[in-house]
């Protein structure tokens, strides 16, 4: 059990609770945290098969099809800023259970789509609603239970979305060609109701409801590293998905892969963060600090962005995914534990995290067919994509070093 400083005495003298920082309850925090991050990141993760498969059936343009995913992701972003307000109001678990059930029928009338407008409504609008609703609340209580090792247990909680990346891509991959697609669907949505119930079982909220107080801090925005920090994720999330929904069409179409090898380096490229992700969060909570982390991992993104212009062999795909896997695995895991360092009053963690999230929701919106439509007007070569992708990356991690500075000034060795 961690020690007890002045500060922590002074808080329970206040009659305020201190978070225990460890204990069997507060990692279930974490395990219920990641489950629903399974469903919340695993379901837009699966979207590169679903393309693929939209693309062949309904013979429309990779930018056209692209809307149906960026859509859902708008929404799983966009809806956070209200849920992370309900979460710091009090209404965890109603969030939850109202976010669940309408990511599970969404996905049920996904099964039984058969025009654009169909799979728009459920799998884009439907399933991003139910996504964006569930994703904050745990994750505002995880993050309350913990204070020096915050930013390992939202690694760790983020390790979910590497799971669910693999999972729900495998699943709908794998079961089309032998039960076919509506059931195939159906699978994953018994997956995610099983998933999300165990969640709802699992959380355990701990602070007080703060009830009065507005949707969106506004004064966060004065806050100079704040602003800053948003203004990088918002860059960053612009050409943050280009893997998860090109990197497959990339070795079909110009490697020369088979579809069922090319939706393979999509469950490559998402299961490399499972390891990754709780390593990762461990040196930046212990060692180099999240921001810290960040910062690196998001240079390192951008030169492995350029680097994928290079590839043009099997081999090459093979060992590009791998790495490529990792380091945007970990780049996105590290989104939450820097965030998080950002925010000093837990009361406040959900509406913050939130608000962040919303600014994304509108970069996600606009990236996917940013990239589908520099493509389609390259004649189906991803050189140009690739180029501005990782030009993209590049402006972000100088945001984030801005932000940084921000925030320590011209020092260096702090760990932040």
């Amino acid at each position: 059990m961690p020690r007890l400083g002045y500060r922590a005495l002074v808080e329970i003298y206040r009659g305020q609770f201190v978070p225990p920082d460890g204990g069997l309850v507060a990692w279930l925090q974490v395990l219920a945290t990641l489950l629903v991050s399974m469903i919340s990141w695993g379901c837009p993760a699966a979207f590169g098969v679903y393309q693929l498969y939209y693309r062949d059936t309904l013979q429309m343009s990779q930018s056209s099809v692209s809307w149906i995913g960026s859509v859902q992701f708008l929404l799983t972003f966009g809806m956070c800023t209200f849920s992370g307000r309900l979460a710091d109001a009090g209404y965890i678990r109603s969030t939850i259970a109202t976010g669940a059930a309408l990511v599970v029928l969404g996905i049920f009338m996904t099964s039984i789509g058969s025009q654009y407008w169909h799979f728009f409504l459920a799998q884009g609008v439907c399933v991003g609603l139910g996504l964006g609703i569930m994703f904050m609340p745990p994750l505002a209580v995880a993050s309350s239970y913990f204070s020096t090792r915050r930013t390992m247990a939202l690694t760790c909680a983020a390790t979910g979305s590497g799971i669910g990346s693999v999972a729900f891509p495998a699943l709908i991959q794998y079961l089309i060609p032998r039960i076919g697609f509506g059931w195939a669907v159906r699978c994953s949505g018994f997956l995610a109701l099983l998933c999300t119930m165990t969640a709802l079982l699992l959380v355990r909220p701990r602070l007080r409801p703060r009830r009065a107080g507005p949707i969106v801090d506004w004064a966060a925005f004065k806050e100079a590293p704040y602003l800053l920090y948003c203004m990088a994720v918002f860059i960053l999330y612009w050409a943050m998905f280009l893997g998860s929904f090109y990197i497959n069409g990339f070795a079909r179409n110009i490697i020369g892969f088979s579809t069922t090898d090319s939706v393979q380096l999509l469950l490559i490229s998402n299961g490399m963060s499972i390891p990754a992700r709780p390593i990762v969060g461990y040196v930046a909570n212990w060692h180099v600090g999240p921001v810290n982390t960040h910062i690196i991992t998001t240079i390192l993104f951008s030169l492995l962005t350029f680097c994928w212009v290079a590839v043009h062999d099997r081999a090459g795909m093979y060992a590009f995914t791998v790495f490529f896997g990792l380091v945007n695995g970990v780049c996105q895991g590290m989104f939450l534990g820097s965030l998080a360092s950002l925010t000093q009053d837990p009361e406040k963690m959900g509406t913050r995290m939130g608000m962040v999230h919303t600014l994304v929701a509108f970069s996600t919106l606009a990236g996917p067919p940013t990239a589908g439509a520099i493509i389609d007007r390259s004649g189906g070569k991803y050189t140009y994509a690739l180029v501005w992708a990782g030009l993209v990356v590049l402006i972000a991690s100088g945001l984030l070093m801005a932000s940084r500075y921000a925030r320590t000034g011209p020092r260096l060795r702090v760990k932040i």
